[in-house]
């Protein structure tokens, strides 16, 4: 088995749970990716570290840091940003906060972040765009240019074409048709 079917296999079994959920949009769905359940595993950080790196360099994005909101952006940025380590250049990980600091140096964005950085943005399920959009608010904001946004899987909910407006390039390592379909 690849690398992209282990991950699929690992994000099927770990990740997707069936029933009846409402998300965070308010919209009610027969099925559930809690990814956090793969991407903090220990096989699932690799598997995701390595699946990334080569979709970031097949895009053609050439990033100096790597991150998004945090929760569920954490562990796949510090998972590109370990990958990167052995496959130069290497691609340092930041977070974006929900809010700034209200102590210390006040900042919203942590970690290897400069003003002028060129920065992939993640996320760990891309459903309407709006925390991807968030994110590259606050690196914005901060003087950083966006190159892309990747996604370990994409709802296929409006999301990719919600920062494709924006002018934002989304690659997804997987679409949720292809972690629901059988066989």
């Amino acid at each position: 088995m690849d690398a992209r079917e282990r991950l699929r296999d690992l994000l099927r079994t770990r990740s997707l749970t069936t029933g009846d959920f409402v998300l965070a949009s308010g919209k009610r769905s027969s099925y559930y990716i809690d990814c956090r359940r793969t991407t903090m595993h220990a096989e699932g950080l690799a598997l995701i570290g390595e699946l990334a790196l080569e979709t970031i360099r097949a895009a053609g994005w050439q990033a100096d840091a790597v991150g998004g909101m945090t929760l569920g952006a954490d562990p796949v940025a510090y998972a590109v940003a370990v990958a990167s380590q052995s496959h130069p250049p290497a691609i340092h990980g930041f977070t974006v906060r929900k809010a700034a600091k209200t102590h210390g140096t006040g900042r919203r964005i942590e970690g290897c972040f400069e003003p002028g950085a060129r920065v992939i943005v993640v996320e760990d399920v891309i459903t309407t765009g709006g925390s991807a959009l968030e994110a590259v608010g606050a690196v914005r904001a901060e003087g950083g240019r966006v190159v892309g946004v990747l996604a370990v899987v994409d709802r296929e909910e409006g999301g990719r074409e919600v920062l494709a407006h924006d002018g934002i390039d989304v690659r997804a390592l997987f679409r949720v048709a292809e972690l629901l379909e059988t066989g």
